[in-house]
């Protein structure tokens, strides 16, 4: 099975999933403990598990490069380099001529790596050392460049000569294809270690690191391409890895059914906290954005002044005219009415877009979650921009929403919330995420490239859909609406963040591809929601 991911106009990811391993996510020191505890606990050897990394690269090369009949493959001396050489034998069987460039000195090979370098140079394959003058590469008429040099050991900024011969190469028109991760990056933080090889194809192996998905990992990466080489479960399971990548297969199964017996009432009900003068269009897109996603019914708690653009507006979306702020903002007075409707008719209650930054509507936010949390109302909140930005100015309250509360910030308010740089988040997002839900038992999206998800639990995702034509205006009040939608439907806070992520981008993903990229609105993706569940239930 395959997945796409989008992270940029030109970097498209693509999973290779085999089964119950398909989600997990490793840092470097998990991957190499799964690597020795196969080795010396199995008993499986390291050879052993080398020669099949080898042949199904090989087998990768041979489905996206069957043209390519003279490759080049750079190999370092470590476990990497002894993955390239196999590569390097294994496409010489198949026909293709091969030139390997070794870039340390034979003599400094060791173990698994030094056995397939004389294996190779027994067979009389061309290689040659490049260890001097390494401004300019002469790659012998090569069509495709493999890159072994560097795994996921590698520690420290790439040094000279290798530092040199990986600017060569990135300089040269010939495509790359980097063996399990591109030398020079960091397997867990995503970022260079001073020079980097910027791949076209990523073939990672066992599981997917967690630099390859995150930027600015995942543009180094390219398209990537996850094998199985047989890792045992038990050795993977024994890491008790917490992060895990969705899958279309994940959406596929959290997708709530519907029965034909059912009426709009089996399917929840949504309460949506949005809207002041000037900023309709976020609460609209938010309510229709629940109702697509499949909620029974959805309301719109509005200044009364709006309600007859909002009545116009929607069709299909009750709305519930509240006091208001002279600047035409929910006034605090309003607190009763909201919590009073919700409490009533057991909706989910998503709080923010487009509500305003107005003391009073500030203050609001404030006892609707304080009142939620005193009166033991057990309401299920969800919260979304200028609801993240008033709690943010009494963070404590974030303790008293509970559980099953989802906050959603982008980067600029996951900032607010937390005083951390945005440059800082940004380089940690899964750390982050991890360490707001530790502090506050509350599930977050961490909205982004990609957006992470965490859970009280202790469980992060990392998302699979979406594409840069998304980074406009409303994007985020139409996956509030999909979280609260799916959320009235009884689905888990945790699952019903996940699969909102993934509904959200992939729905954003079918848009781009009928409209592309440029100019896509955040209507385009609200009308794409629907195709998006369709797409992941079967005939």
């Amino acid at each position: 099975m395959y997945v796409n991911r989008y992270y940029n106009d030109k970097s498209t990811i693509l999973g290779k999933i085999t089964g119950r391993n398909r989600m997990k996510v490793v840092t470097a020191a998990q991957m190499r403990k799964i690597d020795q505890d196969t080795i010396e606990g199995i008993g499986i050897p390291g050879i052993v598990l080398m020669e099949t990394a080898g042949s199904e690269i090989v087998r990768a090369i041979e489905r996206h490069y069957p043209t390519a009949q003279r490759i080049g493959v750079f190999v370092g001396k470590g476990n990497n380099g002894g993955d390239g050489l196999v590569i390097a034998r294994q496409l010489a069987h198949v026909g293709r001529e091969v030139q390997i460039f070794l870039v340390s000195p034979a003599e400094s090979f060791t173990g698994e790596a030094l056995t397939n370098l004389d294996i190779a140079r027994n067979l009389g394959l061309q290689i040659e050392e490049i260890l001097i003058d390494t401004t300019s590469i002469d790659i012998h008429g090569c069509e495709l460049l493999v890159d072994a040099i560097f795994g996921t050991g590698l520690r420290g900024a790439v040094q000279e000569p290798i530092s040199n011969i990986i600017n060569a190469i990135n300089n040269l028109s010939i495509p790359i294809l980097a063996v399990d991760l591109p030398s020079g990056l960091d397997a867990d933080t995503g970022g260079p270690l001073g020079t980097c090889v910027q791949a076209d194809r990523t073939v990672t192996i066992g599981l997917p690191k967690r630099g390859l998905l995150v930027h600015p990992g995942a543009e180094f990466a390219g398209k990537l391409e996850v094998i199985d080489i047989g890792f045992p479960q038990q050795v993977i399971d024994a890491q008790n890895i917490k992060v895990h990548w969705t899958t279309q297969k994940d959406a596929a199964k959290w997708i709530p059914p519907r029965s034909p017996a059912s009426y709009k009432g089996s399917y929840g009900r949504v309460l949506v906290v949005a809207g002041s003068t000037g900023m309709t269009g976020a609460a609209a897109l938010t309510s229709e954005a629940a109702l697509r996603t499949g909620a029974g019914l959805v309301t719109l708690a509005i200044p009364k002044s709006l309600n007859p653009i909002l009545e116009v507006k929607l069709s299909e979306v009750m709305t519930l005219p509240l006091p208001e702020t002279e600047a035409g903002s929910l006034a605090e007075s309003s607190t009763s009415a909201i919590l009073e409707y919700a409490k009533k008719t057991k909706s989910i209650l998503a709080i923010g877009p487009g509500l305003s930054q107005h003391p009073e509507t500030v203050t609001l936010v404030h006892q609707l979650i304080n009142e939620n949390h005193k009166q033991e109302l057990g309401l299920r909140i969800v919260i979304d921009a200028d609801g993240l930005n008033a709690l943010a100015q009494a963070i404590e309250l974030t303790s008293l929403l509970g559980p099953e509360a989802i906050l959603t910030p982008h980067p600029g308010e996951m900032a607010r919330l937390t005083n951390i740089p945005i440059s800082t988040l940004e380089a940690n997002r899964i750390g982050t995420a991890e360490d707001f839900t530790n502090e506050y038992g509350i599930t977050l999206v961490l909205k982004g490239a990609p957006t992470v998800i965490a859970n009280p639990d202790g469980n992060v995702w990392i998302n699979s859909t979406g594409n840069s034509g998304m980074a406009t205006a409303g994007m985020g009040d139409v996956l509030t609406g999909i979280i609260a939608g799916l959320a009235a439907q009884n689905v888990p806070s945790e699952t019903a963040a996940v699969l909102s992520v993934y509904l959200h981008g992939l729905a954003g993903d079918i848009a781009a591809e009928r409209l592309g990229r440029h100019g896509l609105i955040a209507g385009d993706v609200l009308q794409a929601i629907p195709h998006a569940i369709s797409s992941l239930i079967p005939d």
